[in-house]
Order: C-alpha cells, then sequence, then structure tokens
C-alpha cells in the first residue's frame, strides 16, 4: 500500500493508467471550452484527492488569468461553466523591471516550466504566500500544501498553470502534503490538458480570424458603394433575429425546426457572406445614377455636341452676314435655331436623370434628335484605353471630317460577351437566367430609351450576377462538414417561392428554412435602410404593406412572413436600425391569413 502521505492508490499502476487514458479520451472529445477547463481541474483534483484547486491560462500580456477556481471546503466554484465571475486580478509573469517573478508560486512555475510541490506554505521561504494567509485570516481556511504544474503546448510553451491545494489523506481526510509519486501522473495529466486546450484554442482563433475575414469582406462590400451602406451587416442580424423566432415558435411549419450550435455558426457565416459576389460588380454599374453614365457620366460628352452645333450655328449666321444676307432674316433663324438645341439638350438632360417613365412619345423624341448631324475634324482613335481601341477596330476609321449623329448607337458602343461569360443550360451549379446577348451596351440612343431607373438590361443581369457570383465563389472553398449549407443559404436569398427567382429559379419545396428566412431579411432591410442616397427611407408600415404584396404573389414565404410580424421580430428590428421618424403604427392583423 502507499505509505500516508500518497493521495493515490499507486499500488494498482494498471487502474491509475486506465483512468490516465480514459481522461485523455474525454479530454480530446470535450468541444466546450468552458467545460473542458473544468474536466482538467476537476480531474486532477480528483487524482490527488485534493480539497482546491486552481486553473490559470496565459494571456497575451503575459500574465496568468484565473479561468476556474474550485474548493470544496468552503464550497467555492468560479468561472467556467458555472456563470461566477471571478474577481482576482491577473498574476504578473515578470515584474515592472521585466524581471521574472519568482516569487509567486504559479509565476514561477510558468517562468521555469518546472512543477512546484509544496510541503507547508506557512513553513515556506521560497515564495511570497502573504495573500493566500489573508484569505485564510479571512475565511478561516488553512492553505497548506500546493502542487504547482506548468501547461505546455507541443511547442514547449507554458499556456497555462494547474494549481491543486491541500491533498488530503483518503483515510483520515487530513491534509498531507502531494506526494513525489504523483507528480508524473498530474504531470501527465497536464500535457493531456495543454494539447486539449492548445488544439481547442488554436480552433477558437481560427474561427476568430474566419469571423474576422468574413466581416472584414462584408464591410469592405458595404465600404464599396454608398448604395450598399452597412447592408452586409445588418441582414446578419435581422436574420438570426427571425431565426431564433422560427426556433422558439410551436407552430406546424416551424414545431420540428431547431438550430444546433454548429447550425447556428453556419447561418451567422451565410449571413455575413450572402453578398460577397458583389466584390465582382463593377462600381460604375452599382452606382449608375444617370442613364449614359459609366466610368464617367457621358452626358458631358453630349453637351459638348450640343454646344459645337450652338457654335455652328452662329458661325453660319456670320457667314451669311459676310456673304450680304439679310440680318433679320438670319437673326431670327439664328435664334429659332438656338432655342431649338437648348431645349433638345434640356430634353436629353433630363431623359438622363431617369426620373420619370420614358413614354413612347418621349423615346421617339430622343431617336429624332439623334438623327441631327454634327462634323467631328479630329480621330478618335488616339489617346483612347487599349479595349476600346480594339472595339474600334471592328471597322475602318472613315476620312475626315466626319458627320455623324448628335446621339448615336455605335458598334463600338458594344461590349462582347465573351465565352467565360456565358451559362451553359448544363451548368453544374444549376443557374437558369436569361443573359443578354451583349455584355453591355453603351448606345447612347439605347440608354436614353430606358423605360424606368437608369439601368439596361445588360447592367441589371450585371447587378443579379453578384448572386451567381456569391454561389460561385462560396462552392469553390473547402468548407467542413458543420458549414456545408453556407452556399445554399447564402445564395437562395433572390429565389421566390413560386419559382420566378433567381439565379436557380428555385420554389418554396426546393429551399430550407434558414434560405427562406434569408430572403426576408434581405428584402426587409433594403426596404428599410436610411443610409441609400437614391431614396428616401420608408416608413416601417410602408415596407410591411410592400412585403405582404410579395407575400401575396408568392415571391417571400407566407408563413415565414407572419412570424416575421407575431413574433415582434419586425420591431424588434426596426427599433434597433431605423430612424425615430419611419417608426410608425402597423397592424398586423392586415396581413394575417384566414
Amino acid at each position: 500500500m502507499a505509505n500516508e502521505t500518497t493521495n493515490i492508490d499507486l499500488s494498482n499502476a494498471a487502474e491509475a493508467y486506465r483512468r490516465l487514458i480514459e481522461l485523455g479520451i474525454q479530454l480530446s472529445a470535450e468541444l466546450n471550452h468552458n467545460k473542458l477547463m473544468e474536466n482538467i481541474l476537476l480531474a486532477a483534483k480528483d487524482f490527488c484527492n485534493a480539497d482546491a484547486g486552481t486553473l490559470y491560462l496565459m494571456t497575451e500580456e503575459d500574465s496568468l488569468c484565473f479561468r476556474i477556481i474550485r474548493n470544496d471546503s468552503l464550497n467555492i466554484a468560479q468561472g467556467g461553466t458555472t456563470g461566477e465571475d471571478i474577481a482576482l486580478p491577473d498574476v504578473k509573469i515578470f515584474d515592472e523591471n521585466g524581471e521574472p517573478n519568482l516569487h509567486n508560486v504559479s509565476a514561477a512555475a510558468a517562468v521555469t516550466g518546472k512543477t512546484i510541490n509544496i510541503p507547508d506554505a506557512y513553513a515556506s521561504n521560497c515564495y511570497d504566500f502573504s495573500s493566500t494567509k489573508k484569505f485564510d485570516e479571512s475565511t478561516g481556511y488553512n492553505s497548506q500544501s500546493f502542487l504547482t504544474v506548468p501547461l505546455k503546448n507541443h511547442e514547449g510553451d507554458v499556456i497555462g498553470v494547474l494549481q491543486l491545494l491541500n491533498a488530503q489523506d483518503r483515510g483520515s481526510g487530513d491534509v498531507v502534503p502531494f506526494s513525489e509519486q504523483i507528480e508524473p501522473l498530474i504531470e501527465a495529466i497536464a500535457s493531456q490538458a495543454a494539447v486539449s486546450l492548445n488544439n481547442q484554442m488554436l480552433l477558437d482563433a481560427q474561427k476568430q480570424l474566419l469571423d474576422a475575414f468574413i466581416e472584414l469582406i462584408a464591410g469592405a462590400i458595404d465600404a464599396k458603394s454608398p448604395y450598399t451602406g452597412g447592408h452586409c451587416q445588418r441582414v446578419p442580424e435581422l436574420t438570426n433575429m427571425l431565426a431564433a423566432a422560427a426556433c422558439d415558435s410551436d407552430a406546424p411549419p416551424f414545431k420540428e425546426f431547431d438550430l444546433t450550435e454548429d447550425e447556428w455558426c453556419e447561418l451567422h457565416i451565410a449571413g455575413w457572406l450572402h453578398d460577397c459576389g458583389k466584390v465582382t460588380t463593377p462600381e460604375y454599374v452599382v452606382n449608375k445614377a444617370t442613364k449614359l453614365e459609366t466610368i464617367y457620366d457621358r452626358i458631358h460628352e453630349v453637351r459638348m455636341r450640343f454646344e459645337v452645333l450652338k457654335r455652328d450655328a452662329e458661325i453660319e449666321m456670320l457667314k451669311g452676314l459676310l456673304d450680304g444676307g439679310d440680318a433679320v432674316e438670319l437673326g431670327e433663324v439664328y435664334e429659332e435655331r438656338i432655342a431649338q438645341l437648348d431645349d433638345d439638350y434640356a430634353f436629353v438632360a433630363q431623359c438622363n436623370v431617369g426620373g420619370e417613365f420614358m413614354t413612347d412619345e418621349k423615346v421617339e423624341r430622343v431617336k429624332q434628335i439623334a438623327k441631327i448631324k454634327w462634323a467631328r475634324t479630329l480621330s478618335d482613335r488616339i489617346g483612347i484605353s487599349y479595349d476600346e481601341a480594339k472595339r474600334k477596330e471592328r471597322e475602318e476609321e472613315p476620312n475626315l471630317p466626319v458627320v455623324e449623329n448628335l446621339l448615336d448607337d455605335r458598334y463600338d458602343h458594344i461590349i462582347v460577351r465573351e465565352e467565360h461569360d456565358l451559362l451553359p443550360p448544363d451548368n453544374k451549379w444549376g443557374f437558369d437566367m436569361k443573359v443578354p446577348e451583349h455584355k453591355f451596351n453603351l448606345g447612347e440612343v439605347y440608354n436614353l430609351g430606358i423605360g424606368r431607373g437608369t439601368l439596361t438590361e445588360e447592367d441589371r443581369y450585371k447587378i443579379n450576377d453578384h448572386i451567381v457570383q456569391t454561389i460561385v465563389m462560396l462552392e469553390s472553398l473547402p468548407f467542413p462538414k458543420h458549414l456545408k449549407r453556407v452556399p445554399e443559404y447564402a445564395g437562395g436569398h433572390h429565389e421566390k417561392m413560386d419559382g420566378t427567382g433567381y439565379p436557380r429559379k428555385l420554389e418554396k419545396k426546393d429551399m430550407t428554412i434558414p434560405a427562406r428566412i434569408m430572403a426576408i431579411a434581405d428584402i426587409f432591410e433594403a426596404l428599410t435602410a436610411a443610409d441609400r442616397p437614391y431614396k428616401a427611407p420608408k416608413k416601417l408600415s410602408d415596407s410591411i404593406k410592400i412585403m405582404s404584396f410579395m407575400k401575396k404573389d408568392a415571391h417571400i414565404d407566407d408563413e415565414l412572413f407572419e412570424l416575421f410580424l407575431t413574433s415582434g421580430v419586425y420591431m424588434e428590428y426596426a427599433e434597433k436600425f431605423l430612424l425615430p421618424e419611419q417608426l410608425d403604427e402597423v397592424d398586423i392583423s392586415e396581413y394575417m391569413s384566414s
């Protein structure tokens, strides 16, 4: 049998090793960080039959932070899964002069990387136990034997310290010193613990890095255009709110719906990355504020042509006067011509803004104005970009001077769609979108004739293409098993329940609840956003009313929309993100199905 200071029956080595192996398996299987730290401390206490113990972790500031404290006699349980905060200050590893702190036993173990076994703290002169003695005076406790073991990772770096206090004889229960025979076992536990802790810390660090990188991408997308604002940050919040409401709901559609910790992480990542494909969308398309705008607004180029025509009219009048023509008649013709050019330009400029619907009559007038001729005397093939020069080369340069239309849809206005921009019907992602013949059409008459807004069919496709790029980008990433549905969740927020959405024309039955939730979150955020310079923020009631029409048309999930209202998520989000003037009364009973 073991001597009186031995705290575990070491005569049965096989049993001790069996328990050690079981502990290693248990530690490697535990995914909860707080639970893992508790298991480490409690197992070490059990091996030594110790009355108390503390687990410290090393911080980036070279100090030991209290993470778990247990004291059976005083019924103290702090840190870990208890929810009880530890109010004790960190233990500094180095003093103000940068010298190792060898006075504190836990700091000394961390600095030296060696186990320290103290039979009686009150008889020790090697370390400063003044704080321990104050604790004993205030509680009536008697801190006697200490076993302090550093936790080293696979690289030999100390990542924490395990400190056990007051070993107890298993027979009498008296406090005894920690046996030297127990030290190898505790060091083995410490080694296993360090590996498990280090692995989990590495996983946590990788997760934090992934989260930070994801949020960095989303922030960059929002910063790229004033038209997106904080969209990529608000959609995940609203998605999580509605998902939580679905988890809590007892309604039949959601009774079986719930999310594990991994699934919450999956939805969180999908929310932040739902628009990551926007990094491929040119800013001049996203920010196209006028019909003729590309990288710059070409209305300035058109205006200069009108200016040339006005100068031509003046020159023509002056030439007539020099030739002896009637001054009154020439003056009237000139004034009439100038007035007409001014009026035509004002009309073209108004069309360019895109604020009013372009009727057939307006489109026809643009076409008539376009037929007005002007003379160009300088080459339009010098001093231009490589891409534009390649487009110009499709036809031979005419001899100068050349007479051209005031507005035109020229051959070089067409940006050809390359082979890699095409979507074959049998594409592996299942995309089903009508692809315009041309990648872009910069034709002036074509753009000025846009019926509503400022976007052509080609522009709209390029903007919608962001979801295609989102899916392609996300499906190219090697997501681990518990994140495999990130592309599905992120890539479905432009689908409609009736199968008329994009890019896959999915129906409600083809989409999971999280994917349908994200569609509602994306729409509601866009309707209520107050940081879009191209529109005034809609009131809450107006936004809900618009979404009710979308529900009626089977564009959004009807059951989720009603949950969105009855759960109060719409108001919770509104109070957090909407302006005070947007908050008005909403009678949700109007939008409930009978």
